[in-house]
């Protein structure tokens, strides 16, 4: 049994990221073709991914198609949207009600309207949130980076002190499908130093940059010499490579760095004006869009602030989705909007690529895209509205979904892709497949999407087979 002070201390360590999970059976790993490696001029230095977790519906958001209000009786099937649409200070653009501030800064990015997502056979979020952040369709032989960490290792940091990546907002234990979750937030076969910094709750994100009660940082120094010891004297070493240990290693020294540097005032929000507090809303996502900015302001490479995602609540909305989306509606809207002014107001937004994305979207009546056998999961089934509860998109929707991004290069106010007016509300102008979005990414950051390294004698590619191809259309 462990004593309490050891417990803390142990967490400590665990809170700065430094028990990373590691790729099983990796032995490190080699840049394939260095020398034919070329990468693009890099629009961006850094990215921050707002994820809306749990699935947010392109028709009750970005994409609004024809709205009908709540009636008794009225049928489910003639339902596309639930909420009106609203102009945006983009002539000829308007997104849906509940999104007015977002609105106004729509002027600043493109908004993609047809991205695509695979029939996985299960319409499952962990799947899917594992296929959108690593590109790559679980199960694996070997565990897949996150694309953070792919930004992290193949540009390195933008500040030495500040952790190259770090993810806002997500619990990864006690909230279901809590490994699944662990799955993609990692840095696969690259190591524990290119593993997130996890921050679940933004505003105790400055206790993880402190020692704990008692503990001062020249004891920390002697704890790292201790560690270092023990894996050089484990008995079990053999079942760690020489790669994964210093790569731990590197992750304690990173850690050592940030826990001695100025920088680290970056995670205090209790520093933040009040008046520029304030403006971020009294919620959590809304403090994890604070810390973003301040993060990215310090130099942090790839920055995850997530809406978390928790089996059936919040934008994982089964039955009463409507009444869900407006309360979502209300808790992202300002905080994003503000965020975007705020990077623009600091001229960080030209060189910041601010991504909007979920794992896919809803719709009424569908499950997956027409022809799916996969099983219907809404609770809410009806041919006519009964209730509130009925009122709402159930189905996740793969077949067309809107990702927005902001600053990093892409045109202002412009608009890329289209899904039909009518049920099925597939994408049929320019679809997007998850490849191509995360070639897009990473050419903004100024990485090839063909970038590849060799993990078990066999190239790894930034984008699967190294087969994305980036969407310069929407560049600027």
């Amino acid at each position: 049994m462990y004593p309490p002070e050891f417990i803390q201390r142990r967490d400590f360590i665990k809170q700065l990221g430094l028990a990373s999970t590691a790729a099983l059976g990796s032995s490190g790993t080699r840049l394939c073709g260095e020398e034919g490696v070329s990468h693009p001029e890099a629009r961006a230095d850094s990215c921050i991914l707002i994820w809306m977790a749990g699935g947010m519906a392109a028709p009750d958001t970005f994409d609004p198609k024809r709205y009908l209000p709540f009636e008794k009786g009225l049928e489910v099937e003639k339902i596309l949207s639930t909420f009106p649409a609203i102009d945006t200070n983009v002539d000829g653009l308007q997104i849906t009600e509940g999104l007015e501030n977002i609105a106004q800064v729509m002027d600043r990015g493109t908004l993609i309207r047809s991205a695509v997502q695979p029939d996985l056979g299960s319409i499952l979020h962990s799947r899917h949130q594992y296929h959108w952040h690593t590109g790559y369709v679980p199960p694996l032989t070997v565990a897949a980076p996150h694309i953070g960490a792919w930004m992290a290792k193949v540009l390195g940091p933008k500040n030495e002190v500040i952790p190259p990546f770090i993810n806002v907002g997500q619990r990864l234990e006690g909230v279901g499908e809590k490994e699944e979750l662990k799955a993609f937030t990692t840095a696969g076969f690259f190591g524990s130093e290119y593993g997130p910094m996890n921050l679940p709750y933004p505003e105790q994100a400055v206790q993880s940059v402190q020692p704990p009660k008692g503990m001062e940082p020249g004891r920390f120094s002697n704890r790292y010499k201790h560690f270092k010891n023990l894996l050089d004297q484990n008995p079990n070493r053999e079942q760690m490579s020489d790669f994964q240990r210093e790569s731990m290693l590197r992750s304690m020294e990173s850690a050592h760095r940030l826990l001695q540097s100025k920088e680290k005032q970056a995670f205090d929000l209790t520093l933040e004006p009040k008046d520029s507090y304030d403006k971020y809303g009294d919620t959590r996502f809304g403090r994890g869009c604070l810390l973003a900015r301040r993060l990215a302001e310090e130099g942090s490479r790839f920055i995850e602030v997530t809406t978390e995602y928790v089996p059936f609540l919040h934008w994982d909305h089964h039955e009463n989705g409507h009444t869900t989306s407006a309360r979502m509606k209300k808790e992202i809207d300002q905080p994003i909007a503000q965020l975007i002014l705020d990077l623009e107001e600091r001229g960080l937004l030209d060189r910041t690529l601010v991504v909007l994305a979920s794992e896919f979207s809803r719709d009424m009546m569908i499950e997956g895209v027409p022809g799916s056998t996969a099983r219907d999961q809404s609770r809410a089934r009806t041919d006519k509205l009964q209730e509130m509860k009925h009122y709402g998109l159930h189905r996740h929707f793969t077949g067309g979904t809107s990702v927005m991004m902001w600053g990093g290069g892409v045109k202002p106010g412009f608009v890329y892709g289209k899904t039909a007016d009518e049920r099925p509300l597939m994408a049929v102008e320019n679809p997007v497949s998850i490849e191509d979005l995360h070639a897009t990414l990473f050419t903004a950051m100024g990485i090839n999407p063909k970038t590849a390294y060799e993990v078990e004698k066999r190239p790894f590619y930034a984008t699967k087979d190294g087969i994305g191809k980036a969407v310069n259309e929407i560049f600027a």
